[in-house]
């Protein structure tokens, strides 16, 4: 997740921001230049930061959830065990098997129980927020380049044209990756993202081209 939405911001920031200024200042390659490096630089520390921050929140609900269970595992050991009962009833369990299963459950490790099948807590599924922070800044950088990228490589036409085309590409091999990876239709996805990044590059071209005529 932090992967895709990076590399999808890196792309639609990043080239939405050059083309902004390609249009608030025709011709000046160098400043479009400095502003494609600074954008990749602080987008990428701003979505890593962002990424750790809303993770590592996760974190912290997941460790009091983790004492509360503990918490009530030692005031109330019956209570917790017809708990787990119900849970495993409400999955269709028959009352009966449902017991012999929380108690077997109770007996190996009631903590573990509790967090996996009342909480939905897994080694497997645990925040982890360095790792998706890095995540994020990488595939953000990734994405970055690719319009960065146009500014080098121009097109027939203007540097502008060069860089909503290389974005483009890339959006669409995002919309593919992130449709692979979640399991849905390519198409969907595909067309979605690349709606949104088109918004957002007409979006701010638009008030660059005002910006230019306003002079600013």
């Amino acid at each position: 997740r932090a992967a895709v939405l990076g590399a999808n911001d890196g792309l639609v920031s990043t080239a939405s921001l050059m083309i902004g200024v390609t249009a608030a200042k025709p011709g000046e390659n160098s400043f479009l230049i400095t502003a494609g490096v600074a954008a990749i630089v602080a987008g990428a520390m701003s979505m890593a930061v962002g990424e750790y921050v809303s993770v590592r929140s996760q974190n912290d609900v997941e460790e009091s959830d983790r004492q509360m269970e503990i918490d009530h595992l030692a005031a109330d050991p019956d209570g917790e065990l017809m708990e787990l009962a119900e849970i495993y009833v409400g999955r269709g369990l028959t009352p009966e098997l449902a017991q012999e299963v929380a108690r077997q459950m109770h007996a190996r490790d009631p903590l573990e129980a509790h967090l996996r099948d009342e909480l939905g807590q897994t080694p497997e599924n645990k925040a982890r927020p360095l790792q998706a922070a890095c995540a994020s800044a990488a595939s953000f950088t990734l994405g970055g380049l690719i319009p960065f990228a146009g500014a080098f490589a121009p097109m027939a036409g203007s540097v502008g044209v060069s860089i909503v085309g290389f974005t483009l590409f890339g959006l669409l091999a995002t919309g593919i990756i992130s449709a692979r990876s979640s399991g849905a239709s390519v198409m969907k996805p595909t067309v979605r993202v690349m709606i949104g990044g088109c918004l957002g590059m007409a979006i701010t071209a638009g008030i660059g081209h005002f910006a230019h005529l306003s002079g600013i």
